[in-house]
């Protein structure tokens, strides 16, 4: 068990290693020791990928002045893969799983319910500072772990108002540990890994990549029992995480706003599509008693 783990942490640091190719190689051998073992040629034929992509593989596989300075940035990082025992449950049975992920924190976060993921623009309006006073803190105030991305916006403001009451909150990177963004909110990371767990699907030298936040938004969703949309315009990358929720079979939750706000344009059609409108954290709590 050692053994592969480790050899599925080296490979998740391979830069031509992909989720869906790393699947493909678990799913031809669960050991993953015969990829370690094979030349770029049949690398290439095994896993049908071009000769130039498998031998990047290869180099990379047999570079151990590399693997020794990936090992290095792992200490004092939570790594937690899926042939960990303490796995999140909530993301073992979603399709498109993290295979690694890296944390920062209390990891005993991951298994605590029930949890909630805040979401919503990165430019809200003047009055989202109050919904989210009004509908979240009695969330937090009921043990409710706060999920989001640290982004700006709402995730930004749904991590402060969980640290001001000294509640839960898991902040899903888009990046590795080493290049946290936006760099703005490094305070907030360091005040969240202390007090909270901020996680990431990447490795520490990773940096983000404009993909990775659509990507991490299925994390988000998936360590929640729901989704709450504070704020979001009619064009919103907050439908991505709303998407993600109902795949996984989630509850969405939706805060109305005023018809002349263009924050909230996107709220009124999630609510016109059938998400729950939510005037008041019992809207919420209700469902789950």
């Amino acid at each position: 068990m050692i053994e592969k783990r480790k050899r599925l942490i080296q490979l998740h640091h391979v830069r031509s290693v992909t989720r869906n190719l790393l699947r493909k190689m678990i799913k031809i051998d669960a050991t993953l020791m015969s990829f370690f073992e094979m030349s770029p040629i049949e690398l290439s034929k095994l896993l049908q990928i071009t000769l130039e992509r498998a031998t990047s593989i290869f180099e990379q596989l047999q570079d151990q002045q590399l693997w020794n300075h990936y090992q290095r940035n792992l200490q004092n990082i939570h790594v937690i893969t899926i042939f960990d025992e303490d796995y999140p449950v909530a993301l073992k049975h979603l399709f498109d799983r993290p295979f690694v992920l890296y944390g920062l924190g209390n990891k005993q976060l991951l298994h605590e319910q029930p949890s909630i993921s805040v979401v919503g623009t990165r430019h809200p309006s003047s009055m989202a500072p109050k919904k989210l006073h009004f509908v979240v803190s009695p969330l937090v105030h009921a043990q409710w772990t706060i999920v989001s991305g640290l982004a700006y916006g709402i995730d930004r403001l749904a991590h402060e108002l969980a640290l001001q009451y000294n509640g839960k909150t898991i902040a899903v990177l888009g990046s590795g540990f080493h290049h946290i963004y936006p760099n703005e909110h490094m305070h907030l990371y360091e005040e969240i890994t202390t007090k909270g767990l901020v996680i990431t699907e990447y490795p520490p030298h990773v940096k983000p990549k404009k993909y990775h936040f659509p990507e991490r938004n299925r994390i988000i969703s998936g360590l929640s029992n729901a989704t709450l949309v504070i704020e979001a315009k009619e064009k919103s990358g907050t439908y991505i995480t709303v998407d993600h929720a109902l795949e996984q079979g989630k509850e969405v939750y939706v805060v109305p706003g005023s018809i002349l706000c263009p924050q909230t344009k996107g709220c009124h059609k999630m609510i016109q599509e059938g998400a729950k409108l939510v005037t008041n954290a019992n809207d919420i709590l209700e469902d789950f008693q």
